[in-house]
């Protein structure tokens, strides 16, 4: 009887801790609000840290691969603290194109003031004026506007 009785209480006892670990871990725990809420407010971190992103610039330097301008990171980019791939470039003023995360952000603008601080792909891009295709988020987010103005 002695044998059948320790294997019963370790079996009882696996099986309440099994039950404690279900309430522990159940689905509210890994529900996709909340994984969407933490997304969120990553992403709002991200765009604040990037408005006043230089990264490097106490150094003077660039890292990564064909990087000009000031405080790059990744490859082919110009302009200001900008990270990632393809940001920046082909701008005719030094107040576009900076700041930028992700790849091809901030390129191709002929005004002043345009295609900086974005995060993600695609944005920014081809703008003329003043004040265009700044701060986004995601993909293919404000290119093309005011190519009247100049």
């Amino acid at each position: 009887m002695k044998r059948c009785v320790i294997p019963a209480l370790c079996l009882g006892l696996l099986s309440a801790t099994a039950a404690k670990a279900d309430t522990t871990t159940g689905s509210q725990a890994f529900s996709m609000s909340r994984v969407q809420q933490n997304a969120g407010q990553y992403g709002q971190y991200i765009g604040s840290n990037v408005r006043g992103m230089d990264p490097l610039g106490s150094l003077g330097g660039n890292v990564g691969y064909k990087n000009t301008g000031s405080g790059n990171i990744g490859a082919f980019n110009s302009g200001t603290g900008n990270v990632g791939a393809f940001n920046g470039n082909d701008n005719t003023s030094a107040t576009s194109g900076n700041r930028n995360i992700g790849a091809f952000n901030g390129n191709g603008n002929t005004g002043e003031h345009d295609g900086n601080t974005n995060v993600g792909a695609f944005n920014g891009n081809y703008n003329g004026g003043s004040f265009n295709g700044n701060g986004n988020a995601g993909a293919f987010n404000g290119n093309f506007n005011g190519r009247g103005n100049r």
